[in-house]
Parts: C-alpha cells; structure tokens; sequence
C-alpha cells in the first residue's frame, strides 16, 4: 500500500549525490535520501559523523562557513514546482523561509514574547493590526504555548522556561509559512518533560510539515520517526523505514551501525 501511495506522491524534498567539504576535508560523501509529505525523517549517527552539516545543507546555511565547497542537489518542491535550491529555484532569503531550522540550544530573540513572533511576521510577510495579534494567537495555540504566555507576552522571551523557549523558536519558524522543517537535536538541551511535549508537537506538525530532523536519542528516534537514515563517517549506510523500526532485531541494527 504504502509504495502504492509513493507512486502518486512525489517527494518535498530530494537530496542526490550531495557532498560538503570544509576546506579539503570530506564531511559529506555522496548523500541521497528523499522526504515525504506526513513523514518524520530522522537522521542519527555518531558525533562528527555529518547530521548537521547535512541538515544546513538543505538550506545552504553551510555558506556562512569559510571554505565550504557543496556539490550535488537539493530539490525542493512547492506549490506543484520544484527545482534544486543550488541552482538557482529561489533566493537565498525565501529559501531560508521555507526551509526553516530550530537548533538545539533555544534561540529566542533578546526581546518580548510577543515581538520574537510579530517582528518576523511583520518583516518578512508584511502582515500588521488585527491580523497580527489573530496570526500570533493562531501560531502559539498550534505549538501550545497560548495558555501559558497570553498574559505575559510584554515579557523577555529568556524567562520562558527551556522547553517553553524552544516552542517559541519553533513558532517563530513556523510563522513564516514553511514547507520544510529542520530539527537539530531541538530535545537535547530539555528535561523528560518539555522534551515529551516537543516530541507530541512534532507528530502534530508532520501532517503539514515535511520534517528532517537529527536526534541524539535511539528512544526517542523509535517514538517520532516514520524514517530513519543512520550517518557514519560522512555517509547514509543504513536507511530503514516504519516497518523496520517496529522490529526489535531491526531496530537493534541501527544501535550497531551508528553508535
């Protein structure tokens, strides 16, 4: 059934034959993997194996590092047309909106709770007045933020708890109308808890978003992941799907060739 539904279906995003080097040193080699709609693509391996330098290679965030050198593609599909973000599809600037990124130490903005959502809003999609307090409300409610900060959003961002700012971080992204999501280890740096409830909101997002994401836990790589691609040395050298992950010998293969 479900390669009956991938016939139909095209990938959001399709990596081919990429490869990131920093100077002359190889950090990716040769990396394809394909991202579907309504799916959670996780990628795991151990430190320095390349997951976020793979992840920032999507939306050409590497750049900002001296010295990089990328070839291959990354084609992006939106609104029916896709094309390959290294060649020429879009801005940088649109690029970098609709591929967003939250990373793993919380990044709010040095200001309000309200201004890390309506700066950006503003800014970048021009919206103002009513619709900007309707659109702020709308975006906290879908990361369940609303309840906790509605009386408290002249605060400093930094006084939200970690996972509170972590959820700000993904809202602030989610504000600007994204198609993919970028998740680096966004649980590392949370407790048992926050990082539960950001696992719940992810499998809420995934019916909208297609989502790349790179986990430091095999626990929690079995809970969210629709997809699982294990990175070792620069290379995917394994690739297992649902099925997989639903078996314990299958899954086990995962512990003895990324870690």
């Amino acid at each position: 059934m479900e390669e009956t539904v991938r016939k139909i279906m095209e990938p959001i995003l399709s990596v081919e034959n990429l490869s990131v080097h920093f100077s002359d040193k190889p950090v990716l080699q040769d990396v394809s993997l394909s991202l579907w709609p309504g799916e959670i693509t996780v990628i795991v391996g151990p430190s320095g194996s390349g997951k976020s330098t793979l992840l920032r290679a999507v939306n050409r965030l590497n750049e900002l590092y001296p010295h990089c050198r990328t070839s291959g593609s990354v084609r992006l599909r939106i609104h029916g047309e896709s094309g390959d973000v290294y060649r020429g599809f879009m801005a940088l600037s649109e690029l970098r909106q609709r591929v967003g990124m939250v990373f793993q130490t919380p990044a709010v903005f040095p200001f309000s709770i309200q201004k890390n959502l309506t700066l950006p809003l503003q800014v970048y999609l021009g919206v103002n007045g009513s619709t900007l307090t309707e659109r702020m409300e709308e975006i906290l409610r879908d990361v369940g933020l609303w309840e906790e900060v509605k009386d408290r959003l002249r605060d400093d961002a930094t006084t939200l708890s970690g996972g509170q700012q972590q959820r700000l971080c993904i809202a602030r992204m989610l504000a600007l109308k994204p198609a993919v999501l970028l998740l680096d280890e966004p649980t590392a740096s949370l407790d048992f808890k926050s990082a539960a409830r950001i696992e719940k909101l992810l499998l809420n997002l995934k019916r909208r978003y297609g989502i790349l994401a790179v986990s430091h836990s095999l626990a929690q790589t079995r809970r969210i992941a629709d997809r699982v691609c294990v990175l070792r040395e620069g290379r995917i050298v394994q690739e297992l799907d649902h099925e997989h992950l639903r078996d314990p010998d299958a899954f086990q293969t995962i512990i003895d060739v990324a870690f």
